[in-house]
């Protein structure tokens, strides 16, 4: 018997990286999996790597800075399954790199819509849902830079130090209620958006690569794990925190 058997897993950001590798973390314990994204890549790789460890998954289409795709996100969700019993609300942009006094208005208000608003909104209509069933769990990608600095990005790093205090705040509130919330902060993980970052420039990536204490990029299943286990039963008097799956980047 799989443990997540008959439970229904909603994933943000479903379609690359790090939702990818946890849509199928879900799906190998056995859980049903509705991943979201605005596109769903061309492969139908997450599908695909779902439906190959025995799991079943649907795609929504859904911008996570739009209301009106979050309603319609949860919609489908219940119109499908019927229920949602866990959430990884992941979904985020890096934004443009530039330091604080050239970051422009635009890459503000664009980033934080996503990484911050966006996660507001889905918990605003992940929350309910849970609440009437009396459980649930709900995991928030946020990121070592939401809970350390990291110049050239005062957005990124604005909106994740943001998403670690909504998560704590949605976690007191719900204590009692059945509905536990805590926040992952994934340090240098091997995804696009790392790529982007680095430019997949080896020099780079080794200057990257020589800030985790391990020594090395971590692998997106590596977050799914955690992501996963907080979302279990094993996790039942887990609420509240931002683990780091960082390779100890922040205790360095």
């Amino acid at each position: 018997m799989k443990e997540l058997e008959d439970k229904i897993a909603l994933v943000t950001g479903g379609s690359y990286g790090i939702g990818r590798a946890t849509a199928v973390a879900f799906a190998k314990r056995g859980a049903r999996v509705v991943f979201a994204d605005c596109v769903e890549d061309k492969e139908r790789a997450t599908i695909k790597e779902v439906q190959a460890v025995g799991g079943e998954a649907v795609f929504i289409q859904c911008d996570v800075a739009n209301p009106a795709d979050i309603t319609n996100m949860i919609d489908k969700t219940f119109s499908t399954y019927g229920r949602l019993d866990f959430a990884f609300n992941n979904a985020g942009i890096e934004g443009v790199s530039a330091i604080t006094q050239e970051c422009t208005q635009a890459n503000w208000e664009k980033t934080l819509a996503v990484n911050l608003t966006g996660i507001w909104l889905c918990m605003k209509h992940e929350l309910p849902h849970m609440l009437k069933q009396g459980k649930g769990a709900i995991v928030n990608c946020a990121s070592v830079a939401g809970l350390i600095g990291f110049p050239g990005l005062p957005a990124y790093v604005a909106s994740k130090h943001a998403v670690v205090g909504l998560t704590k705040t949605a976690a007191l509130e719900n204590a009692k209620l059945g509905v536990r919330i805590n926040a992952v902060c994934p340090g240098v993980i091997r995804t696009a958006m790392v790529d982007r970052i680095t430019g997949k420039d080896k020099t780079v990536e080794k200057q990257f690569a020589d800030m985790e204490p391990v020594g090395r990029f971590g692998d997106p299943a590596e977050v799914a794990e955690a992501v996963v286990w907080l979302c279990s039963d094993a996790a039942s008097f887990v609420t509240g925190i931002a683990m780091p799956v960082d390779g100890g980047w922040v205790s360095a």
